[in-house]
């Protein structure tokens, strides 16, 4: 079924989805949803959250092909390529089962090894934003699944310090795995500023 949103004046959106009515989210709680993105993805990004066992709650339909989650108690806040939302449903329902983070990773790389999951396809994007200044404020993640750092020309030395600090480089975590990818620190941007 398909989601509607109804714009309340200039300050509500509320959306009606096919799992149920959403909450409405104001004006502040959708820029903060989509906070991490580049500005033109930004008006056309679906926002949406997990419940309890979860279920997907739409709370803003969008139009491009990317979806941002308001910022969770992890304190991030992410944004996706809708190419890897069976991935992120498929791990939200095991938590919502109440699984360990280690067991996910493991139940993950299976239903993927089986083909039950989709790979996250080569280049797809994450965006990520945390106001906490012992984590890198402003940070794009590039999958690149099975990619070597010899494949792709990237260093795997990580700049997490110099990137706290709002000078970091690129860098690939996990080479050789489906779960390859490249850390982009954003730096010298008023939203990565480390004085914030």
């Amino acid at each position: 079924m398909k989601s509607v949103c109804v714009v309340a004046g200039t300050a509500l959106v509320l959306c009606l989805a096919g799992t149920g009515v959403a909450r409405a989210q104001s004006a502040e709680e959708i820029a903060a949803a989509v906070l991490p993105l580049p500005d033109d993805l930004k008006a056309g990004a679906t926002i949406y959250n997990y419940d309890a066992g979860g279920d997907r709650k739409i709370l803003r339909a969008g139009t491009n092909g990317v979806e941002c989650m308001p910022m969770g108690k992890d304190g991030f806040t992410w944004c996706y390529s809708v190419a890897t939302r069976d991935r992120r449903d498929f791990s939200a329902k095991l938590r919502g089962q109440g699984k360990a983070d280690k067991e996910i990773g493991e139940l993950t790389a299976e239903a993927t090894k089986s083909g039950a999951i989709k790979a996250a396809p080569m280049g797809a994007m994450m965006y990520r934003y945390s106001a906490d200044p012992k984590r890198i404020k402003l940070l794009w993640v590039m999958q690149v699944p099975n990619q070597t750092p010899e494949s792709l020309g990237v260093s795997t030395g990580s700049q997490r310090d110099a990137g706290l600090k709002g000078h970091g480089m690129p860098w690939m975590m996990l080479p050789g795995t489906p779960g390859a990818h490249i850390m982009i620190p954003i730096n010298n941007t008023p939203l990565s500023s480390t004085d914030k």
